[in-house]
């Protein structure tokens, strides 16, 4: 039982209008029955009308029902079911009791109805006071104008003091806007969609600053939907709003942390990463942002651990500015000094956050805020050190990167030729294009080297896989080829004895395997290589290869593209057939492309396919060598490679008759004065008077000892006008000749040390008829020749 209040507090089921009622004399019986009463329990009036009510009570024991009270009850239905019951009564007389005598109970009212229709309704009042001064929830409600006609004890404490009634929407805070993505900008066009289709909004969120709190900005999540009467006609839109910064603020920042995680550090350029740090963070973090770097960390230099306030530093977002909003120059001024190490700096709109890795101060970063009034919380400065840490370390492996990569291009160009010789046998260009692009490094080669009797050495090879392994690699095998070209030996020869040097280090590194030593695999074993020979006084050029693709000649008359059948030759260090030399003749102004594999063949490209375009691209031959060049490489590789690609192209020349004079002599000592007296006369006729004496004492010596040593069979004298002044003596011969340093009582061996003292370079090269030996003098300023040399057979 609970107490009721007056006659006039009755409301809900029980109020008077409604309910079924039933008045009690002083002794209990029924005097009064309505016609709720018998809907309520199916007697009529004048079944009831002077019974006991407590008859109808099928409770065990039936109650006073003593004014003030609300009994719940089971009642007797006419039809003998129970049927509970929500019974209050209400005494009918002032003094409580009836006229006529002390001590008789007064009459009462009682005001029946189903229990169950009370307790729903006790319960929806028991939720609408809950919802009016004790739920979380904010509510308001708008009329048809969408103007607040009610709000609730939550959005009154939410929003601070204030009148509200007749308030619109977006006037209940300053600087709001609505934040969800694809809703309009202001809660009034929510709010009258709603108004207009009926449609509901949910969790649509919103940013302001409610009275209560104006110098900080608070997110709520709303949702709004339409009321309406019985009839479906709009009265208005309830609002909910629930507060939800906190959690808002964390998932902004876990999002924010996200993206930069997915999008600072795509590349390892320290501008560009800068760049993209500030796009994520601004807006959405902070109003600006500046990055600025120690001129150490741009240059790749390892910086100090310890950075010092005063230190410089390098603006590199925003480019162009300078501290204070001035422009400036952009990157590369050293106007910023750094913040104390490792410690935060707060100002009421900035906040610099040091930028280190590893210990070491990088930087600093600085956010900025415009019109910012309240103070920093410790989830700003959190999101803020995880911000600048990642963007640390994006910076670290952007300087390592950077640093690694000036290594490697330093060993890349140490590697190859950084300029090509310029020769008057060739004219050159070539195309390099590692597919390791970021690294700049590869282990395809090729390179360009000066032989003795103005010939040219041609070499192109590939090292299995790129990278700075392969890189290293090519570095060993180029510096060998070098070394045994300059030697002077055939093609073949060279190939035989590069592959031996792969050989001999496999089987080391074998032997160190069966001792247990860990050897990484040697990337020499299967290289291709291609080495050539060009003599532009023969016209000849003799080629061998190791595995390696054939070179391309294009005629200089028709264009015609050709590739010679040369012997194919296994790949280094894997042994079998031996190498082979092919002479092939071209004419002047022959076209020769050596190129490497990763030129013209790749995953989903047909061999024959890009032979022929490459064949279409050369037959166009007597364009410049560089624009050659750029087209076949544009034509080729359209994309980026996957493997290495090296193209060397090789324009041949001739060496006439006006810079080359030759004699055939006879194995006569007395051919050694004819010999010199011709040479002086050669010489004389190209203006080179200069080199008379040693000429003369050069031939004598060459053409004596040639004479003195060789086997039976003509001697060769030659001299050729290039960049030097080159005396060649050949003969039938195959022994060696050797410098000596003769004693002062000995009557000869000292023709060679004589050579060698008067002339830059001196040497022997093997033919297949026997040798040549030859050297070289520097040339002094040319005279304008009289008369051309021919050569033949001295006087």
């Amino acid at each position: 039982m609970s107490e009721i209040p007056g006659f006039d507090e009755l409301q809900g089921p029980l109020d008077v209008s409604r309910a079924a009622m039933a008045v009690l004399d002083g002794g209990g019986r029924v005097v009064g029955w309505s016609p709720a009463a018998t809907e309520l329990l199916g007697y009529t009036a004048a079944e009831v009308l002077g019974r006991d009510f407590a008859e109808l009570v099928t409770d065990v024991v039936a109650p006073e029902f003593l004014p003030g009270l609300l009994h719940v009850l089971r009642l007797r239905h006419r039809d003998g079911h129970r049927a509970p019951a929500a019974v209050a009564v209400v005494a009918l007389s002032p003094g409580g009791e009836e006229p006529g005598g002390a001590g008789t109970r007064p009459a009462r009212l009682l005001a029946m109805a189903d229990a169950g229709a009370t307790g729903q309704w006790n319960a929806l009042q028991s939720m609408l006071r809950g919802l009016a001064t004790q739920s979380p929830v904010g509510l308001a409600i708008y009329d048809t104008r969408l103007r607040v006609v009610w709000t609730n004890a939550a959005l009154y404490k939410e929003m601070g003091p204030a009148e509200y009634a007749g308030v619109g929407p977006d006037d209940m805070v300053t600087h709001g806007v609505v934040v969800s993505p694809g809703m309009p900008g202001t809660l009034e066009e929510v709010m009258g969609e709603v108004l207009a289709t009926g449609e509901p909004v949910i969790e649509l969120h919103y940013r302001g600053r409610p009275p209560s709190a104006p110098d900080r900005d608070h997110v709520w999540s709303c949702s709004y939907y339409r009321l309406e009467d019985p009839a479906g006609t709009p009265l208005g839109v309830c609002e909910e709003t629930v507060d939800i910064t906190a959690r808002y603020l964390a998932q902004q920042r876990l999002e924010l942390l996200v993206r930069a995680a997915r999008s600072v550090g795509t590349t390892l350029d320290m501008h560009h990463t800068a760049r993209e740090f500030a796009a994520v963070t601004t807006p959405a973090f902070a109003d600006a942002v500046t990055v600025d770097l120690l001129e150490t960390v741009l240059h790749a230099d390892r910086p100090r651990s310890v950075t010092l306030p005063d230190t410089r530093m390098v603006r590199v977002w925003p480019p162009g500015e300078r501290p204070g909003g001035r422009s400036g120059p952009g990157p590369g001024f050293a106007d910023v000094r750094a913040p104390a190490p490792g410690r935060p700096e707060r100002e009421p709109d900035r906040l610099t956050v040091p930028l280190r890795s590893e210990g070491t101060d990088l930087g600093a970063v600085s956010f900025i805020w415009e019109h910012r009034t309240n103070p920093f919380d410790d989830g700003e400065l959190a999101v803020a050190d995880e911000l600048v840490a990642r963007l640390a370390v994006c910076v670290d492996n952007a300087r390592r990167y950077a640093r690694e990569h000036a290594a490697a291009l330093l060993l890349q160009r140490s590697l190859l030729p950084r300029l090509l010789p310029r020769l008057s046998a060739v004219e050159l260009a070539y195309r390099y294009l590692p597919a390791d692009s970021r690294a700049g490094v590869g282990g395809d080669w090729f390179d360009v080297i000066a032989l003795s009797g103005t010939r040219v050495g041609l070499v192109v090879g590939d090292v299995v896989g790129h990278g700075l392994g392969a890189a290293a690699t090519m570095g060993r095998l180029r510096t060998s080829v070098r070394v045994l070209a300059r030697m002077d030996l055939a093609p073949d020869e060279v190939l035989a004895r590069l592959d031996d040097l792969v050989t001999q280090g496999a089987d080391e590194r074998a032997a160190a395997r069966i001792e247990g030593e860990e050897v990484p695999e040697d990337e020499a074993l299967g290289v291709t290589c291609l080495y050539a020979a060009y003599d532009p006084v023969a016209g000849t050029c003799t080629m061998a290869r190791a595995g390696h693709p054939l070179p391309a000649v294009v005629d200089p008359d028709d264009g015609t593209v050709t590739f010679p059948e040369l012997p194919p030759g296994p790949p280094l260090g894997l042994g079998g057939m031996p190498f082979e030399s092919v002479e092939v003749t071209l004419p002047p102004g022959s076209l020769l492309a050596l190129f490497t594999d990763g030129l013209v063949r790749s995953r989903g490209r047909d061999l024959d396919e890009q032979l022929d375009v490459l064949s279409a691209v050369l037959s166009r031959s007597g364009r410049p060598l560089d624009d050659l060049c750029d087209e076949a490489v544009g034509a080729l590789l359209p994309r980026p490679a996957d493997d290495d690609a090296a193209l060397l192209l090789v324009r041949t020349r001739i060496l006439g008759r006006q810079q080359v004079a030759v004699w055939e002599l006879d194995a006569d000592p007395q051919a050694v004065g004819r010999a010199r007296a011709a040479a002086s006369a050669q010489l004389r006729a190209w203006g080179l008077d200069d080199l008379v004496f040693t000429t003369e004492l050069v031939v004598s010596e060459l053409v004596t000892n040639a004479i003195r040593y060789a086997a039976d069979g003509p001697v060769q004298l030659r001299l050729i006008r290039d960049q030097t002044l080159i005396c060649e003596v050949s003969d039938s011969g195959h022994t060696s000749p050797h410098l000596r340093h003769a004693a002062n009582d000995d009557e000869g061996g000292r023709g060679l040390f004589i050579v060698a003292q008067t002339t830059q370079h001196w040497g022997t090269r093997y033919t297949s008829t026997g040798k040549i030996i030859w050297a070289e003098q520097a040339m002094p300023t040319v005279k304008r020749p009289t008369t051309e040399g021919r050569g033949g057979r001295p006087d």
